[in-house]
């Protein structure tokens, strides 16, 4: 028998359905019962009246609980006012399991409890709606690359080296090798995809031992990491322009009710066309001395610099040429200004700081062996790296882009603690 959903009610209005889930709300009227399920896919109000259901149909509401699950059959018939646009006059319940008393109740929680009883926390129509848009988001990412010809590169989890520095990494014993750690980013095994495949894309978890407690933090993480081969910087930006534009204009297409539900002004989402404005970090610079901040050219942006400087801007601004000593080993140095690094990152608006960071990467061999003396990264832990180096080098460029930074800006949540089913934080490893 075919299952029915909440969200394919409309196909079987006037018809008799069944529908199972779990109890969402329940309240009587005088004769008149009326329970709320939920299904995953949405939310039906089913109405119970006395004369038309039996006595037996009113004694299992009266048992159902908060969260139970259950069963309800009755006629399908379209209602604007009611959750879902549709309602059931129920002729059945069955009673699948009685729930004890839900621990999350109407009244206001605090975050910490919530977090601890985040497992239940999902249930939520605000969760619901949040991972609906991440899930989105995911299959607008996966659609972008898919559609242009883009291999996916599945990089390793365990690596043998960092790729961004040595203090923010997660080492473990990996039984007689030594230690192993957990990945910062796939991006070094998406370079060297791209020199097999010509453009490929990393995606998956990434981890960050930094011991940072701010709400755009997460010690784990999901990114995704295009490489394309013969891309120099301009066209690395072109493709983020691009790739941005498509993920934001996806949810708005798909996922408005779900924006409006979290009370999202879109007003900046809507903005998010190409050309996105570019600037330079000297122009960021002279933007922040124009606002009073006390920068320091050499000095890598911080939160607060970040939003200063996005704030000038009605959509996402992309900031390049950073000075290079405080981007990673393998960016490319600007031939023009070896200070530089051909360096770009794109700042989302409303304060959410950087989405999106990338570079054209540094395709000589013989710089490539200077900068990581000079970080006094160990060459042997590199020398697969180095190969790509030695069996024909091209210049390429990728990015990285993190999904719940982008999900948090784009739902305009507060903490990224909402943009992943179960975030791991520094003093967070539970449920």
């Amino acid at each position: 028998m075919a299952r029915t959903y909440i969200e394919d009610l409309s196909a079987h209005a006037g018809q008799e359905a069944t529908i199972r889930g779990w109890v969402y709300n329940k309240r009587s009227s005088g004769k008149i019962r009326f329970i709320v399920m939920r299904d995953g896919t949405g939310l039906c109000q089913g109405v119970i009246v006395k004369g038309t259901a039996t006595d037996d149909v009113f004694t299992r509401f009266d048992t159902l609980t908060q969260e139970s699950s259950f069963a309800m059959t009755g006629l399908v018939r379209k209602e604007e006012r009611a959750p879902g646009g549709y309602e059931m006059d129920v002729t059945g319940i069955q009673i699948i399991q009685i729930a004890q008393e839900y621990p999350i109740t109407p009244k206001e929680h605090g975050v910490e409890f919530l977090m601890d009883r985040r497992h239940l926390w999902l249930r939520s129509s605000r969760q619901h709606a949040i991972l609906r848009i991440r899930h989105q988001i995911v299959k607008a990412i996966r659609d972008f690359f898919d559609d242009r010809g883009f291999v996916l590169m599945d990089a390793p989890i365990f690596t043998p080296a960092a790729c961004e520095g040595t203090s923010t990494l997660f080492g473990t014993d990996y039984f007689d090798l030594g230690k192993a750690f957990l990945t910062q980013s796939g991006q070094l095994y998406g370079e060297a995809g791209a020199m097999a495949f010509g453009k490929v894309y990393v995606f998956g978890p990434t981890f960050r031992a930094e011991k940072s407690k701010t709400r755009r933090h997460l010690t784990e993480f999901w990114m995704v990491e295009p490489e394309v081969a013969f891309n120099d910087l301009n066209d690395n930006m072109d493709l983020a322009e691009e790739f941005l534009e498509h993920i934001v204009q996806s949810v708005l297409k798909n996922r408005l009710p779900e924006l409006q539900h979290l009370g999202r002004n879109v007003k900046f989402l809507e903005n998010v066309k190409r050309p996105l404005p570019r600037i330079t970090y000297d122009e960021a610079v002279e933007i922040l001395r124009k606002n009073n901040i006390p920068f320091e050219w050499g000095n890598d942006l911080g939160g607060t610099d970040e939003t200063v400087v996005s704030e000038q801007f009605d959509r996402p601004v992309m900031v390049h040429r950073y000075p290079a000593v405080v981007k990673a080993f393998y960016m490319k140095r600007d031939p023009e200004r070896p200070d530089l690094a051909l360096a770009v990152d794109v700042l989302a608006p409303e304060g959410y700081g950087e989405i999106i960071g990338g570079s054209q990467r540094e395709d000589d061999l013989d710089l490539l062996l200077a900068r990581l003396k000079e970080q006094s990264l160990p060459q042997e832990a590199f020398e697969w790296y180095l190969d790509l180096r030695r069996f024909g080098s091209v210049p390429h460029s990728g990015f990285g882009l993190g999904v719940e930074r982008t999900v948090g800006w784009i739902c305009g949540l507060d903490h990224v603690r909402e943009t992943i089913p179960f975030p791991r934080m520094i003093y967070r490893l539970t449920p």
